[in-house]
């Protein structure tokens, strides 16, 4: 390892040299140890050298010649990617070893709290953008799936907005790790997020990257779908973040995204609220046109956008979604900060 780059919570850039050439790593110091320069690295590129995901970074798997101190001993039995050798061992929130076990044992009703869902992780900055903007001080917390990154130390954007106080809290469930709580399922994630972190607002989205295969069912990102019916199942309220984009090359992807088509119209099987931009033009008619099948079974929205563009541009972490920025998608990050929007209004 030849350098040290930048750092956020949970998470270390490094510079490694590899034969004769120079990668970008990245490390998990709780999970692999703390590096310093000079350090050996033991490096999973394979991600990397296919061009898939994982941001461009090789990721550090261990310190061969210094390995981290044995965690101490402490509560907790939930293990996280289970059955990999990077397993990890942490307190679920559940659990009768939590001292938020009795708030939980028998939560079983969310009480209409408001639950945004969305398929991809870039939503995120632009759904609390609009609340924040709208109701500044909103109590609004994460809660992460598992279908993107497993750990929440990855993403930057969550890093971010917990500094920003955009965020109060997150909950990494499922396979997930590394939010301020552990939760073994969406549902019970969801409980911990308005019982212990005191959410007056949950988004629930996978983690950044996903899985995608160019078919219809064969994107990590359906998952959205189950969550609507997750929330609807524990009374909430769901509000649905629909995936549009005015720039995305592909066909399938652009005005609605056949995703959000399955995952809204196929997956998800309880009713929604969908929010749809009031803007106007021949972009957003074929948005509107798209959308229309769904309104057999949820309710379709308009939000105004007025403010929204500010509301955007004040975001604390830069917004970007498969590589373009406002700019460039202004549509896609509208669209989701509606979503955030349409949370905060009951009617």
């Amino acid at each position: 390892m030849t350098a040290l780059g930048r750092r956020w919570s949970g998470a270390q850039e490094l510079t490694v040299r590899v034969a004769d050439r120079e990668l970008k790593a990245l490390i998990y110091p709780l999970l692999s140890g703390e590096p310093q320069v000079g350090d050996r690295i033991l490096l999973n590129a394979a991600a990397q050298r296919l061009g898939l995901g994982t941001g461009g970074y090789a990721l550090a798997v261990a310190l061969p010649d210094r390995l981290p101190p044995d965690p101490p001993p402490g509560p907790g039995h939930l293990v996280k990617a289970r059955y990999t050798p990077l397993q990890t061992i942490v307190l679920g929130v559940e659990e009768p070893d939590s001292p938020h076990f009795e708030a939980l044992r028998e939560a079983d009703d969310l009480a209409g709290l408001p639950v945004v869902t969305a398929d991809l992780h870039s939503a995120l900055p632009a759904v609390c953008a609009a609340i924040q903007h709208d109701r500044p001080g909103t109590r609004v917390a994460y809660v992460m799936t598992d279908g993107g990154a497993l750990p929440l130390w990855f993403s930057r954007a969550v890093a971010g907005l917990r500094e920003a106080d955009w965020l109060c809290g997150s909950v990494t469930v499922g396979q997930a790790f590394g939010g301020d709580l552990e939760a073994v399922s969406v549902h019970s994630g969801l409980l911990a997020a308005q019982r212990v972190l005191g959410a007056e607002v949950a988004i629930v989205i996978q983690g950044p990257g996903n899985l995608g295969t160019g078919t219809r069912w064969g994107f990590s990102g359906v998952a959205c779908g189950e969550a609507v019916n997750a929330a609807a199942t524990l009374g909430g309220r769901p509000v649905g973040v629909l995936r549009v984009s005015e720039a995305d090359a592909r066909d399938r992807h652009r005005g609605l995204s056949h995703h959000s088509v399955t995952a809204y119209g196929r997956v998800a099987l309880a009713p929604a609220e969908l929010a749809l931009p009031d803007e106007s033009g021949a972009f957003w008619d074929r948005v509107r046109a798209q959308s229309a099948p769904l309104a057999e079974r949820h309710r379709l929205r308009d939000v105004s956008c007025a403010g929204l563009d500010e509301a955007l541009a004040a975001s604390p972490v830069p917004l970007s979604t498969m590589g373009r920025g406002p700019t460039e998608d202004r549509a896609g990050f509208l669209a989701a900060a509606c979503a955030g929007r349409l949370a905060l209004d009951s009617r």
